[in-house]
């Protein structure tokens, strides 16, 4: 296969450019990756319905990936319960070589085309769970292992994947290859396959919640109320919701700890008053 990710960059001299060049080229590019997301939302559909279909049956998401595909898949995971109000067990992201990998580079990691299946077990993964294997250049021995060692064991697997024709879409039973090209540093797929890669989490793990009724409206309900600023987001929402003062919003958030529960608890009070 070619790998467009690293097909040398439009650009030469990059040495030679001035602050200003740099910062504008490289904005040029990124301004093409929302183009080329777009372009697999029709594969992105299909993998969001199964994820969601086996979340009803009480299964679980997983990511695997490696370097910056793997630090990408636990951000998105670690952002799911503070912003939807689901437990940490619900969305998890393995990276190869384990969490120190998150900050350090870990020699050899991703080419161990076994560690994966191994990493999932540790949380006796099963045919409920859905896996998605993230890895720009489609090649990473240890996530195609992984979604190989998945699919055996009767799993639906995932991928997202920034060369067309990969081994990794080959593994997987729902491949969402986002074609971002070269990059402007010939190579660095930290950049545009990157925030490409950043881009489809965000829009696969908040459609799959909100499916999962963790939205109301366009607000987030169920949200951690882990400082001092969502604390107020929630109380202006119950402020929105209820037609209430802001103490009187507050005081109801804190009791019940989230402004679905708040919510559902005043409006039940209400109900008893009229009845």
């Amino acid at each position: 296969m070619e790998r467009i990710t690293e097909l040398s960059s439009h650009y030469r001299h990059l040495e030679q450019m001035s602050v200003s060049e740099l910062l504008h080229n490289m904005n040029k590019e990124d301004q093409t990756v929302p183009h080329s997301v777009a372009q697999a939302i029709p594969q992105m559909e299909p993998l969001v319905a199964a994820i969601v279909e086996k979340m009803k049956g009480g299964g679980r998401l997983f990511y695997i990936g490696a370097g910056t595909s793997g630090r990408l898949g636990v951000l998105d995971a670690s952002e799911i319960p503070p912003t939807f109000g689901v437990g940490e067990e619900m969305v998890m992201g393995l990276i190869a070589g384990g969490d120190y990998a998150i900050r350090h580079p870990v020699e050899d990691a991703e080419d161990n085309t076994r560690q994966a299946w191994k990493d999932l077990s540790v949380f006796n993964i099963d045919q409920q769970d859905v896996v998605i294997g993230i890895a720009a250049s489609g090649t990473t021995p240890y996530v195609i292992g992984g979604l190989e060692d998945c699919r055996a064991n009767g799993l639906i697997t995932g991928c997202i994947t920034c060369n067309p024709n990969s081994p990794l879409a080959a593994a997987a039973d729902f491949p969402v290859e986002i074609v971002t090209g070269p990059e402007f540093v010939t190579g660095s797929t930290r950049m545009k396959a990157g925030t490409a890669q950043k881009l489809a989490l965000n829009m696969i793990s908040t459609s799959v919640m909100i499916q999962m009724g963790r939205v109301l409206d366009n607000k987030m309900v169920d949200m951690q109320l882990t400082n001092d600023k969502l604390v107020d987001r929630g109380v202006k929402m119950l402020i929105s919701n209820l037609d209430i003062h802001y103490d009187e919003a507050k005081k109801w958030l804190l009791k019940y700890g989230s402004v679905r529960k708040a919510m559902d608890a005043y409006q039940n009070e209400q109900n008893l008053v009229k009845s």
